[in-house]
Order: structure tokens, then C-alpha cells, then sequence
């Protein structure tokens, strides 16, 4: 029997031009169209440690939201992130099989490039 881990994803949306109360609710968006999908846990990043530049709102990092994904469903969740976010800029850091990678997008380009570097993290190559 083999044994496959989930995926976590820290997705951090990084809009200059929102204020605070309007980066958080396209971050509650994103955080329910995401819950809608098939994963395992989605959710706001909790205020534990504030990384330099960050800012937090009620206890939760501005703009900063964490999914848990099965492997079988990683491309899917990918593929819906390349739908919505294609021109927005965004931080996206993949952890699987103790590993970590991070990658920034600001471009419908560079997001389908980091999705492409994403998959080949995951697969392994």
C-alpha cells in the first residue's frame, strides 16, 4: 500500500492598489471558491508570527490564506488558481514530502510558469 501525502499551498495576495479591507475580502473570496473545491482543509493564515512587511487583520495576515490538497487533486486546484488569479500578483509556496518551494507571479506568464515548476516539485522532477 502505498502512502501519499497531501499538499499544503500558502497562497499570499499581493495587491498595492487594495486597502486592507478590500485585500481581506478578496482573500475570504478566493477562500471560499476554494473551500468549494475538493480539499482538505482551507483557511485564513492565523497571526502566530508576523513576517517582516506583513500585515494582519483580526488575528489573521493580510491577504494570506493556506489550502491542503490531495496529490490527485493538486493539478486541479493549480488549474483553478491559473483561472482566477492569472493577472493578479501573488506569492504562492508549495510544501510536499517535507520539501518547500516558493515561487511569485505577477502575470498570467509567470503564474503558469510557476504552476509548471509547482507540478514538476510535486512529480518530483
Amino acid at each position: 500500500m502505498s502512502f501519499e501525502s497531501n499538499v499544503k499551498l500558502t497562497i499570499a495576495l499581493a495587491n498595492p492598489d487594495l486597502d486592507a479591507e478590500e485585500q481581506e475580502r478578496e482573500a475570504r473570496n478566493l477562500l471560499r471558491e476554494i473551500k468549494d473545491l475538493d480539499v482538505e482543509s482551507a483557511e485564513l493564515v492565523a497571526v502566530t508570527e508576523i513576517p517582516e512587511g506583513a500585515k494582519s487583520v483580526g488575528g489573521f495576515l493580510l491577504g494570506v490564506l493556506q489550502a491542503e490538497v490531495s496529490l490527485a487533486n493538486f493539478k486541479k486546484l493549480l488549474g483553478f488558481l491559473g483561472d482566477r488569479l492569472g493577472n493578479k500578483t501573488i506569492e504562492l509556496e508549495v510544501e510536499a514530502n517535507g520539501k518547500k518551494l516558493k515561487v511569485k507571479a505577477s502575470s498570467q506568464e509567470e503564474l503558469n510558469a510557476a504552476i509548471e515548476q509547482a507540478q514538476k516539485f510535486i512529480a518530483g522532477n
